[in-house]
């Protein structure tokens, strides 16, 4: 889908900025009816105290409603148009179906605009087409993964993501995951046929600290960097590198520091994502 973009040197900000080519992209304004308001939260509670940091101002958007679940069945439709979506790295395509109404989908790589699509059990194994995981081959490549039944896709959501359909038994699929992750999910969730597109949004580069600040990411300052009151990681004399495990300035790891803790799925995970 989109390449790559290079600039003329004409400043030292510009010099190794790139982004993404978006003329294949439509320029209007995205449809009215499938968007949103989005409400800041900058890294704030309910309280309004800041609980994730590094984050706020940054641009405003528009939020565009997006058919996770894929849940009109069996009706043809054909791509309009694909679209830039400010809320994540996948690009969408917006979807007019053979009974007039219009939905936003992630558009997967290689779909393109007067392309036809449909979601049902039946549907052919074609990109962009989605049905449950006990009618979709072994071996395919798949995004956009349920994993309850009729809840909307989970899994395999963002720019190159794509996971891989690889046995069936006893009622559930195995999938190996982009983290490398593989995994039980029940046969009747649905997927999505393909890989989701704009394979090259993780070739950009930033090319300046202003452009990251239009993202809603304010400045990182390092723990090394800092006085021993602020940081364990602070004092020293001379760099030092910190002299113990990375921490958070409250003496939690923040590395590879295990968090996930739900036993009552523990038994659909066949094997852990490695490093």
């Amino acid at each position: 889908m989109a390449s790559i973009k290079t600039y003329n040197p004409t400043s030292p900000a510009v010099r190794f900025k790139t982004t993404l080519d978006k003329k294949e992209l439509s320029t209007d304004r995205p449809q009215k009816r499938l968007t949103e308001g989005r409400q800041r939260i900058s890294g704030r509670n309910n309280k309004g105290r800041l609980t994730i940091r590094h984050r706020g101002g940054g641009h405003k958007k528009l939020y565009r409603i997006v058919d996770f679940r894929r849940d009109k069945r069996d009706i043809p439709a054909k791509v309009a148009l694909l679209e830039y979506d400010p809320n994540r790295s996948a690009l969408i395509a917006l979807l007019a179906y053979a009974d007039g109404e219009k939905r936003y989908i992630l558009a997967p790589d290689g779909l393109a605009v007067g392309s036809s699509v449909v979601a049902g059990e039946n549907a052919d194994i074609l990109v962009g087409n989605s049905l449950p995981l006990k009618n979709i081959p072994l071996g395919t490549m798949i995004h956009n993964i349920e994993l309850r039944s009729g809840k909307g896709g989970q899994m395999a959501r963002s720019a190159g993501a794509a996971a891989q359909l690889l046995a069936k038994e006893a009622g559930y699929g195995q999938i190996k995951m982009p983290s490398g992750e593989t995994r039980m999910v029940h046969l009747e969730c649905y997927a999505t046929i393909g890989q989701v597109g704009n394979l090259n949004y993780e070739n950009v580069s930033i090319g300046k600290a202003g452009r990251s600040r239009w993202l809603g990411k304010r400045p990182t300052v390092r723990g090394v960097v800092m006085n021993p009151i602020d940081h364990p990681h602070g004092g020293g004399e001379g760099k030092t590198s910190g002299g113990r495990n990375p921490v958070s300035p409250w003496g939690q790891p923040t590395k590879g520091y295990k968090t996930r803790n739900n036993k009552r799925t523990q038994r659909f995970i066949i094997k852990r994502r490695g490093k």
